[in-house]
């Protein structure tokens, strides 16, 4: 009985140092990797954000989309995000050539995705459309209307498409707002067309501007009727510019929703979508805006 215990005892032994033996086999983790996205792209196949808007010109143009069958690769760093909830499930990228949206199901993107961050984003097998006019990325959604267009792209597809390049850099020139040229808001339609084509989707500023319903006491995106609301979101006015040409957009469930306008000359940054022919500006945050003094 005490030789039987004894040999028990040594093939527990055993086991334990194979166990242990075996866990060499184990590849030991990279710790300058990040936890996010994929870590195998490389950037063959990298494009400008320029030339991919070219590629998919008359795609986006026509309200369109189409699914990406090459294997292309975009580069650019990040220029706004969801931090304080008025940009929802979607980043813009910068890359110095232009700006697109990216649409992923996700929130808390500014989590690994903060101001300053460069990625690169393999889009075979992505979506490339507009809505509205303002291209992006994503996969296809209907709407209750029937209306189909490039939505948001789950989490997991997203996690497979992206790669983090080193770590984010806030001062970085490409996360820093570009002048808004307030002269292309003038005449007709046709004579901004290039422009509004070339930039939407950029962090810019627009400067020495009054945001006309400001008085000190009306907040940016009131849930109290006092405003009409499109999809949850108050458009302001700016003094002198009509709301077809150009507007302040807010969402209601910002986290400066409820804040006063600043009254005064302001200097606005953020990112300037657009709807069809109309500048949406889309603040980050409240900080966005800067009275000038």
């Amino acid at each position: 009985m005490k030789n039987f215990k004894y040999m028990m005892i040594a093939v527990v032994y055993t086991f334990l140092a194979s166990c242990m033996a075996d866990t060499d086999s184990f590849e030991a983790p990279k710790l300058d990797e990040s936890p996010y996205g994929n870590n195998a792209l490389t950037e063959e196949g990298l494009v400008s954000i320029a030339e991919l808007k070219n590629m998919y010109g008359n795609t986006i143009s026509a309200d369109g989309m189409e699914q990406v069958t090459d294997d292309i690769k975009i580069k650019g760093v990040v220029t706004g995000n969801d931090i304080e909830g008025n940009i929802y499930n979607e980043v813009s990228i910068e890359d110095g050539t232009g700006a697109f949206i990216i649409c992923i199901a996700q929130g808390g993107l500014y989590g690994y995705l903060p101001v300053g961050q460069e990625i690169l984003i393999s889009l075979k097998d992505l979506w490339i459309g507009s809505y509205g006019y303002q291209g992006e990325v994503g996969t296809p959604y209907t709407s209750a209307s029937g209306s189909t267009y490039v939505s948001r792209m789950s989490r997991m597809l997203w996690y497979d498409h992206f790669k983090l390049i080193g770590k984010a850099n806030p001062n970085s020139p490409l996360a820093q707002p570009f002048e808004f040229d307030k002269n292309k808001l003038e005449g007709q339609y046709a004579s901004v067309e290039d422009y509004i084509a070339a930039n939407c989707g950029r962090l810019m500023t627009i400067r020495d501007v009054e945001l006309k319903d400001a008085d000190g006491v009306k907040v940016f995106a009131p849930n109290d009727g006092s405003v009409t609301l499109t999809a949850n979101c108050a458009n302001r006015e700016i003094m002198g510019y009509a709301s077809a040409r150009i507007v302040v957009r807010t969402s209601s469930y910002a986290d400066f929703a409820n804040t006063p306008m600043p009254t005064g000359k302001v200097n606005i940054t953020g990112i300037f979508t657009r709807y069809r022919n109309t500048w949406q500006i889309l603040l980050r945050s409240v900080n966005d805006i800067e009275v000038v003094q």
